[in-house]
């Protein structure tokens, strides 16, 4: 039987070799995508385990190795920043020869030396050193080798340093073994800029992984179906002959498997040839190293053994009917119609969320458990697009009901009355663009609300970009009042080529607020109505006022205000001029024209004067970690829109062709008996239209609850409108669909000749 099955398929004439071609381009395309989501998840693992050296000082004993020396090392690690990119800086000193070394290096620098990454390295040579190589004074004595860097573009420096020196650092640690602490518990280096959370990459994946995972299997399972009538016929011969349903079953299988494994093996050749396009996509804002970007052991077989068991029983099922029995094809009963029941997944999918949204909060009952997390929120999101898919047949015949009863036209009344006898299949055709409207329609509306939440400006676009903020007040002790030498470093910012202004923010705490026992009173700002005239992205003073209370938010909109920074006017202070002067400084913002040369000679000036603290930043930077943190949702919507639409597509294009082929003969009876070729193709356009735009709507409907659903449990906030450019997406996405269904028109003509009609 599997050498009659092979000589079925291989030598089955035009329709047979367009079919194996088809199965096997749908499930070389699940497997690309699949290998490369399953891929994706072991790079962002191993890309955070290559952060776990940074976390030195900061991780617990349960995540750090185990003691291998006695000879501590002094050890302080901070972020620095040149033209937007962040630097991870780790400052050492060694107490002894046997101090213990990070990865990627082969000893310690001593003072005066440091390794720096070649990415950083390259961007020494290239930079002068006002901008960046005087920030790191001494002698490069190495590169620090991969397995210290998350990517191939990490900008990472290890400075060497005194004991005597580093000891006295107020953030630095003294530490006797170098941290391996393992992925989703990034503290120190998330905390200071440096490194990624994968708790939150964890659930954006896995969620990439339930977008992508619907269509590509509807997809295989479109085209595995594809002539399953002819095929049904074929095989109910062969029973009335005297073949067993276990035959039947085994060349079935045969077909199919032939046309997987040809699929599986070129989409294993395929990723692998993509590998290195893929892993320059900066997912977590970095570049994956090629070598990262690998699927494991088991994720083969998962792939190589799942995706041809999954094509072998769409097609058992697919051909159900000839193995019950042999006259099955030819009495075409009706099948049953759906039930008000099939929507009760989508029910429970919602239902689930909801709790999460109202009743439990779980974020707050898990704390770090992103695996508790990931798992409420992703099967909730798997019922509901399960539910979508169960719930389509239903909706599709509520649909034809109101098609047929309006009817005052052949082809309404004939659409009608299909898809009603087999809501069904018509419905199947259009599942895979359902479950990508809801997919689209949940990514844009959480990405919306983040954006009207976290979308508030520090000030004006050029001078988020050209305001430098360093903070030199080294909590918790008390802020410094300008010394001597303070003043000579602020008298040469002023003095340095593109710098607009320097303004050094006073504080003073509040002792007559009430606040509750124990707790710290609250800090007022001042800041000098001269001194922050040159620097409009801070605000500005009213009228006749010498200097005012400020209250920067150096990451967004300012608190309690609907304005940004740079348009707000900032209320006069009860304190005289003279008297802030005498206030100790929290922080030194610097005003410059912009440039590039210009905000990185501040910096390093700023960084070399005040190495204690952290590293001076623009007010853009500032906001970089929300922003790299919504790029990333951007990103995940990007994928599933993008890779989803287009097998959602296929899928289309495929089931409509499929349909046509297994109805040619119904077809070319109607042609026969007068019906004309434009009332063939309503009745083909209604059928498919109906059910793709009545499933969208309700789709796109429960896509917006789910979103708010999950914004209201993991963020706590209310879904924001859509704008404009939602609904433009979608409605060019359904004329997509439209076009894709008319394109199948020509078919018609060829496919429903007399010749078609006579019996076989």
């Amino acid at each position: 039987m599997i050498r009659l099955g092979l000589r079925l398929t291989l030598g089955g004439g035009r329709e047979a070799a367009a079919r194996l071609v088809m199965i096997a381009v749908a499930v070389a395309v699940g497997t690309v995508l699949l290998l490369t989501t399953l891929a994706g998840l072991n790079a962002v693992n191993r890309q955070n385990a290559r952060y776990a050296w940074l976390e030195t000082g900061f991780a617990t004993p349960t995540h750090t190795s185990v003691r291998a020396t006695t000879d501590p090392v002094w050890w302080r690690l901070r972020a620095d920043y040149f033209r937007g990119a962040e630097i991870g800086r780790v400052d050492v000193a060694a107490t002894g020869a046997r101090s213990p070394v990070p990865p990627g290096l082969d000893r310690l620098p001593g003072p005066g030396q440091y390794y720096a990454s070649p990415a950083l390295a390259d961007l020494l040579r290239r930079t002068p050193a006002a901008e960046l190589g005087d920030r790191y004074p001494g002698t490069q004595v190495g590169t620090i080798g991969a397995a210290a860097l998350p990517a191939p573009d990490s900008l990472v420096i290890v400075v060497g340093r005194t004991v005597a020196d580093l000891s006295h650092d107020r953030g630095a640690r003294r530490v006797e073994h170098i941290s391996t602490t393992r992925p989703g518990d990034c503290s120190g280096g998330c905390a200071l800029g440096i490194g990624i959370n994968s708790r939150g990459l964890t659930l954006i994946l896995s969620v990439v992984v339930a977008g992508l995972l619907f269509p590509v299997l509807i997809f295989i399972g479109s085209a595995t179906r594809l002539s399953a009538a002819r095929r049904e016929q074929r095989f109910a011969a062969m029973r009335l002959v005297g073949a067993t349903p276990r035959q039947i079953s085994i060349l079935s299988s045969v077909e199919s498997s032939v046309a997987t494994l040809v699929g599986v093996a070129a989409g294993f050749g395929l990723f692998f040839l993509l590998r290195p396009a893929l892993a320059g996509i900066p997912f977590t804002g970095a570049r994956f190293f090629t070598g990262d970007l690998l699927p494991t052991g088991p994720d083969v077989l998962l792939v190589a053994l799942g995706i041809p068991i999954a094509a072998a029983v769409a097609a058992r099922i697919a051909l159900r009917r000839v193995t019950v029995s042999p006259l099955g094809v030819t009495r075409r009963v009706t099948p049953r119609p759906p039930r008000a029941w099939r929507v009760v997944p989508l029910l429970v999918g919602l239902g689930e969320l909801g709790y999460f949204a109202y009743v439990h909060d779980i974020g707050a009952a898990t704390h770090a458990d992103v695996n508790t997390e990931v798992a409420a929120f992703l099967s909730g999101i798997l019922l509901t697009m399960i539910g979508l898919v169960v719930a389509g047949p239903w909706f599709t015949r509520m649909g034809s009901r109101a098609l047929a009863g309006r009817a005052t036209r052949p082809a309404s009344l004939i659409a009608g009355r299909r898809l009603a006898d087999n809501p069904q299949a018509c419905f199947r055709a259009v599942s895979g663009l359902v479950l990508a409207v809801f997919v689209g329609t949940c990514a844009l509306g959480v990405i919306t609300t983040i954006v009207a939440y976290d979308g508030g400006g520090a000030g004006a676009t050029a001078g988020s970009t050209g305001t430098l903020i360093d903070q030199i007040r080294p909590y918790p002790d008390p802020g410094p009042v300008l010394t001597a030498g303070d003043a000579a470093t602020l008298a040469t910012l002023g003095a340095e080529t593109g710098v607009t202004g320097v303004a050094p923010i006073h504080y003073l705490e509040d002792r007559q607020a009430q606040v509750p026992p124990g707790s710290s009173p609250p800090t007022i700002f001042y800041v000098s109505c001269a001194q922050l005239a040159p620097i409009p992205a801070m605000g500005r003073c009213p009228v006749g006022a010498r200097s005012v209370t400020i209250f920067p938010d150096y990451g967004g909109a300012v608190a309690g205000r609907a304005s940004t920074m740079s348009a707000t006017v900032w209320p006069a202070a009860a304190l005289s001029d003279a008297q802030v002067q005498r206030l100790p400084v929290d922080t030194i913002a610097v005003g410059t024209d912009g440039s590039t040369a210009a905000v990185e000679r501040v910096r390093t000036l700023l960084d070399s004067a005040y190495p204690e603290t952290f590293a001076a930043e623009t007010l853009s930077e500032m906001r970089a970690d929300g922003a790299r943190k919504l790029n990333s949702y951007k990103r995940l919507a990007d994928v599933i829109i993008l890779t989803s639409l287009p097998i959602a597509g296929c899928s289309l294009a495929v089931s409509v062709a499929g349909g046509l082929a297994e109805r040619k003969r119904p077809f070319s009876l109607l042609r026969l008996a007068g019906a004309p070729l434009g009332v063939l193709r309503r009745v083909v356009g209604l059928e498919a239209a109906v059910p793709l735009l009545l499933s969208a709507v309700v789709s796109g409907a429960t896509g917006l609850l789910a979103a708010h659903l999950f914004l209201r449990a993991q963020l706590h906030e209310t879904l924001r409108p859509l704008g404009p450019e939602y609904y433009v997406i979608t409605a060019a996405g359904l004329l997509a669909s439209l076009v894709v269904i008319a394109s199948t028109f020509p078919l018609l003509r060829r496919m429903t000749g007399p010749e078609a009609a006579r019996l076989e």
